[in-house]
């Protein structure tokens, strides 16, 4: 029960006659609790007793903690929260750029609903940006709630208000695409530039809709197995290339933050839907069975010296074959090179990635199939029931198939890189 005691002052080294009341009551753990401060006995046992009724109906938060800032708690939360390297690598970089300036060191109890929202409505970025970062600091609330540094979490569940006012209610610009309108044309003449060690990435990606680090992370091991499954009478049987890691370029830290300098670190896929094992049309197999036989390196896609690529050296080769580039002539130290038009200015790998989902609307292949190569969760009660069957599989290949002869036509181009010849040896197909 709780109970209150005095609490003499002391000046200059001697106790004094004036003293206050200090509250005294028992902690969740049996342990004593104190407050000092008081002005009367009265005062202070009230204050005890209230913390005792708060313990035992669950609702109390031990005074320490609630004097705990945003920030503090921030570096627990994040100390205790084992993500995917990039995962955490974003959450700090929202923490410090945008979140810590303004609330590090806010009382945790003090932060409103209210203030928070008229935060973001702030910021300098754009507002899928803000609805990040707000996102953040909902999760990282939700952390002192179940780790008592709070009752309630004031952001969840709220809806952010968006700003309406002057230029934010003027219409945008539109927005720049970065594909430039991609067409399997283009992957197709960006590959010819790029050249067989480079090009067949290119191809394999737009093709087979792999993000950049699933195709970074692709084993020779996992390159070209078979799926085989019953069909009518007989068997399907097609190439695959399985996804079961993949490569992510982050900057480190340690559990305080602190940077560490960047890395590229192989890691588990993002979830179960994106460990997955792909469908490849017979002319990509063609391809990345002559490219396995002529690469010496452990992965498909690595540098020449078979590391994984780092993006800005990527981007220092790629750019140049999309956007093209200008004469130089030889000198000094420096080598000659032709001028190259560009093919399609802005294109990135993801835009790749994009061509492929997008093709494989324009070919109607169906929804359990196009989220299964994609990596993608289906949402509703259909991914539960509906699943891709032979037929579909073949109807994508077959799809596939048929766009890429149309467009190597388009271009002009019967073979690749001048020595790939995909008509010959067709008995490859099936060994």
């Amino acid at each position: 029960m709780a109970y209150a005691e005095k609490v003499y002052k002391v000046r200059n080294g001697r106790t004094t006659k004036q003293f206050t009341w200090r509250a005294c009551y028992k902690k969740p753990d049996g342990s004593k609790g104190t407050e000092p401060g008081f002005a009367t006995k009265t005062l202070a046992v009230e204050w005890g007793a209230e913390q005792e009724r708060l313990i035992k109906v669950g609702a109390w938060i031990d005074p320490e903690k609630r004097a705990a800032t945003f920030g503090e708690f921030a570096s627990i939360f994040m100390a205790s929260r084992r993500k995917r390297g990039q995962t955490t690598a974003t959450r700090w970089d929202k923490l410090e750029l945008r979140i810590l300036p303004r609330w590090k060191d806010v009382p945790l109890g003090a932060i409103t609903w209210f203030d928070v929202d008229s935060w973001q409505q702030t910021m300098d970025v754009e507002d899928v940006s803000r609805g990040h970062c707000v996102s953040l600091m909902s999760t990282i609330m939700t952390g002192a709630v179940d780790a008592g540094y709070l009752t309630v979490n004031p952001l969840f569940g709220r809806r952010r208000t968006k700003d309406t006012s002057g230029d934010a209610a003027r219409p945008k610009p539109p927005k720049i695409k970065r594909d430039g309108g991609v067409r399997p044309e283009d992957v197709i003449r960006i590959a010819e530039r790029l050249g067989p060690a480079r090009g067949i990435h290119v191809l394999t990606t737009a093709f087979t809709g792999m993000n950049w680090g699933e195709g970074l992370a692709v084993h020779r091991d996992n390159a070209l197995l078979w799926r085989r499954q019953q069909w009518g009478a007989g068997e399907f049987a097609c190439r695959v290339l399985r996804v079961v890691e993949e490569f992510a370029e982050y900057q480190l830290r340690d559990e305080n933050g602190t940077k560490q300098g960047y890395v590229v670190r192989l890691e588990p896929t993002k979830n179960e839907w994106r460990t997955r094992d792909i469908d490849v049309p017979p002319f990509l197999g063609r391809l990345l069975d002559w490219h396995l036989q002529d690469w010496p390196h452990e992965r498909l896609f690595a540098t020449d010296s078979g590391k994984p690529w780092r993006r800005g050296n990527w981007s220092k080769m790629f750019r140049p074959v999309c956007d093209g580039r200008d004469e130089r002539s030889a000198r000094q130290g420096v080598a000659a090179r032709a001028a190259w038009e560009p093919i399609c200015e802005g294109l990135d790998m993801r835009s790749l990635r994009a061509l492929h989902d997008t093709l494989q609307s324009e070919l109607g292949v169906k929804e359990p199939l196009a989220f299964e190569a994609a990596g993608h969760k289906r949402p509703g009660i259909k991914a539960h029931y509906q699943r891709p069957t032979p037929a579909m599989r073949a109807a994508r290949l077959e799809g596939l198939e048929a766009v890429f002869w149309e467009a190597l036509e388009n271009v002009g181009l019967k073979a690749l890189w001048g020595r790939v010849d995909l008509v010959k040896h067709p008995e490859e197909l099936i060994s």
